[in-house]
């Protein structure tokens, strides 16, 4: 990692690179910061006088600072790590850091959108530039005023001082500095210099959330909002014959019932089309209302009739579908190395095993919602969404707007975990202001989100590997999913270079439930399938399951194949800290561990999970995590994020279970859909491999490994491989469990 880089900025550029991630997925950052000599922070400091900086900083002359965060806070903590970032090399007391959310600036900000565990990984460099940059340019302008060379000065905690001992605030030459050149070369903290990034830091609006105050999109209110909830196919597939509205329109609050779906549809004809859109551009019927409560009253009081020109699909139909697209010739070669049908001709042994794994829904903690007021000269929209810029120009293009019409301000949102990277919900409350000519909030029940959503997609893999001599000298995977699912590099992660003949394919079928991504994207059933079978690998062969894996990671050390995504030593360094930390085949008596390592969003991550049997139940006690992420900026927040992951990934991967009856979901609410319950969340212990690397993602990488290690536990304890999940399901239904 470089401690010291030569920046080349233009002004412009500057104003620009505190909200930049370089070309990546960045979810955000603000902060404030004193830099008076012994200042306090006020409690109000919205009351201060303060200068523009540049387009993301302000400087009070109190010495305080902002620095707006232009990107979404969906709970992944970027709103308190990345103003560290910028803090450090900035060179002021965190004590005095405060953080204010920025809105969709398309001008100044680029890339406002949260998604893919990029944020860090990509601002990382831009962030330390701009606080070294500004504090360089606050160095200059005092030397300027002392009439010295500004390599006699230096600054530190807000404070510069010169060779004479003399001392200047940074408010107090924030206007002088505003008006410098942009330093060509800065120079970089080396990593043992830092003294906030490692730090424990705790979340930035942890009071806010705590007692209550203002934060999300369902706590916003404006003058003269009225509320909206709208009813929508209750099967995919279906569409809008007719309705009645006349016992809605009876509800006390109701004001009007209208319907919707025409602006995103001619949106949709005009060649702007997208999947996800297939959401929006349904007619739907929308109940208006003074309150929530009456909205959604009202819309339980509406008739409608709804016709069906397509099959209505259930999930015993996604099962065969998937089946014969496993079985079918056209497949998409994702990757190819070797030649394996020459591997599994002349094998010792092959061994081929099949997963599949259930739709999934979000289940956010905060509903959908959004708000819109759409006037004649602008449209105004507030609320949480993952992709403001995206759902801003739809929105634009839709009802006709110049993109600087349209103003939208970001709430922190209630969980994310991709549902809010689809904008359905922006557009209809936008169509909907448009129609009423007041401004409105959309508001969805839990039973709205969880039957009229986006899903993960309904997946099975085909896994075949050849055994030849003791060694595994083939490798095929295909994937068959609904809707799409594999792309990109997924098929350059492990194994690949590990194994001389290897090949990875995927199908897909086009069917009408709406999928997109769920946290952590492709790899969340994958990383399962894959780890499952390596331990059933490595139980063929005799050989110690993190051994087996181990011996692999040695093909591809040192590779020269650029294509290769992930590290072979660090991927084995992180087994390694696992297999050290959870006293790997050392245990109690009725204790029985599994492993599973995988690699996903850049980071490498390796967990041992220990189960012990009650009453023949497995019971998951704990789990012990290794984590490569390069510079851990924030441990609090890193280690908040692995554990959630891991704690989401058992979660899912034991119990949640999903399916469709002609084209109608299964569940609700979460009185049938089974989620993990706090007495059955394990105790998760997280350890993070020292290095002075570049620092990667944490919202997501957690999360794949955790179902892998859990199943091949059961395996130990049980005897009794999983291929399907939910893993309680599967151990009934072979009858494993009564």
């Amino acid at each position: 990692m470089k401690s010291q880089l030569n920046t080349n900025f233009s002004r412009r550029n500057f104003l620009k690179t505190s909200v930049l991630a370089s070309g990546g997925i960045l979810i955000g950052f603000n902060l404030l910061t004193a830099c008076k000599p012994g200042a306090v922070m006020p409690v109000d400091i919205e009351n201060l006088n303060f200068n523009d900086f540049n387009a993301f900083i302000k400087i009070s002359e109190d010495g305080y600072v902002t620095i707006f965060s232009p990107n979404p806070e969906i709970g992944q903590g970027v709103k308190t790590s990345m103003p560290m970032i910028i803090a450090e090399e900035l060179d002021v007391e965190w004590s005095k850091v405060n953080v204010v959310q920025g809105a969709l600036d398309t001008k100044n900000f680029k890339r406002q959108l949260a998604g893919g565990s990029q944020s860090i990984r990509f601002g990382w460099d831009a962030l330390r530039q701009t606080g070294a940059t500004a504090k360089q340019m606050l160095v200059n302008a005092a030397a300027v005023k002392w009439n010295v060379a500004a390599n006699t000065c230096k600054a530190s905690k807000g404070i510069i001082t010169n060779s004479k001992g003399d001392k200047l605030g940074y408010g107090d030459v924030v206007k002088e500095a505003a008006l410098l050149a942009i330093p060509e070369n800065v120079k970089l903290k080396k990593t043992k210099e830092y003294t906030i990034i490692g730090q424990e830091i705790v979340n930035v609006d942890i009071d806010k959330i705590i007692t209550g105050k203002p934060l999300f999109g369902l706590d916003y209110k404006a003058e003269g909002m009225v509320y909206a909830s709208v009813l929508r196919p209750p099967a995919f597939g279906q569409k809008l014959a007719s309705f009645d509205a006349s016992e809605a329109k009876k509800v006390k609050g109701v004001i009007d019932v209208i319907k919707i779906g025409d602006k995103v549809r001619n949106y949709v004809k005009s060649g702007k089309n997208n999947w996800t859109f297939k959401l929006s551009e349904t007619d739907k019927v929308v109940v208006i209302a003074t309150n929530t409560w009456a909205a959604l009253k009202g819309k339980k009081a509406l008739s409608a009739v709804w016709v069906t020109d397509t099959k209505l699909e259930s999930t015993e139909d996604h099962d065969k579908i998937l089946t014969k697209v496993l079985d079918g010739k056209e497949q998409n070669v994702r990757r190819e190395d070797g030649d394996i049908y020459k591997a599994f001709s002349t094998a010792d042994k092959v061994i081929e095993k099949t997963y599949h794994s259930p739709f999934l829904p979000h289940n956010c903690m905060e509903p959908m919602n959004f708000y819109a007021n759409v006037t004649p000269e602008k449209v105004h929209l507030v609320g949480p969404v993952q992709t403001p810029e995206f759902a801003a120009s739809v929105v634009a293009d839709m009802l006709g707007y110049d993109l600087d019409k349209v103003s939208l301000e970001m709430t922190r949102m209630g969980g994310g975990f991709g549902r809010r990277l689809y904008g359905d919900f922006v557009y209809e409350a936008a169509e909907i202001s448009n129609a009423i000519k007041k401004p409105v909030k959309v508001i969805s029940s839990r039973e709205g989100d969880m039957t009229t959503g986006v899903y993960r997609p309904s997946i099975k893999y085909r896994i075949k590997a050849s055994i030849k001599n003791g060694k595994i000298t083939g490798y095929h995977l295909k994937e068959a999913a609904i809707n799409g699912n594999m792309y990109g590099s997924i098929p350059n992660f492990f194994p690949a270079g590990c194994i001389p003949n290897y090949k990875v394919e995927s199908g897909n079928y086009r069917g009408n439930i709406t999928t997109g991504a769920w946290r952590a994207p492709y790899t969340n059933f994958l990383a399962f399938a894959e780890q499952s079978f390596f331990d059933e690998l490595a139980t063929e062969l005799n050989v110690d399951p993190i051994q087996l894996r181990l011996d692999l990671l040695q093909n591809v050390k040192g590779t020269i194949d650029k294509s290769i995504e992930y590290s072979g030593q660090r991927m084995e360094d992180t087994i390694k800290l696992v297999r050290e930390k959870a006293n790997w085949g050392i245990t109690e008596e009725g204790v029985f561990q599994g492993f599973s390592a995988y690699y996903s969003h850049n980071t490498h991550v390796a967990e041992v999970a220990d189960i012990v049997l009650k009453d023949g139940f497995p019971v998951v006690k704990k789990v012990v995590v290794a984590v490569d992420c390069g510079v851990v900026v924030n441990p609090t927040g890193a280690r908040n994020q692995v554990e959630g992951g891991v704690l989401d990934g058992i979660g899912h991967a034991m119990y949640a279970d999903f399916s469709f009856k002609d084209g109608k979901p299964s569940h609700k609410n979460f009185d049938t859909y089974r989620l993990i319950r706090m007495q059955e969340t394990p105790k998760v212990t997280v350890h993070f491999v020292e290095n002075e690397l570049s620092p990667t993602g944490l919202g997501e990488p957690g999360l794949p490994p955790a179902g892998g290690a859990v199943a091949n536990a059961i395996n130990a304890a049980l005897g009794k491989r999983i291929y399907s999940q939910p893993f309680i399901k599967e151990l009934k239904k072979s009858g494993v469990l009564g």
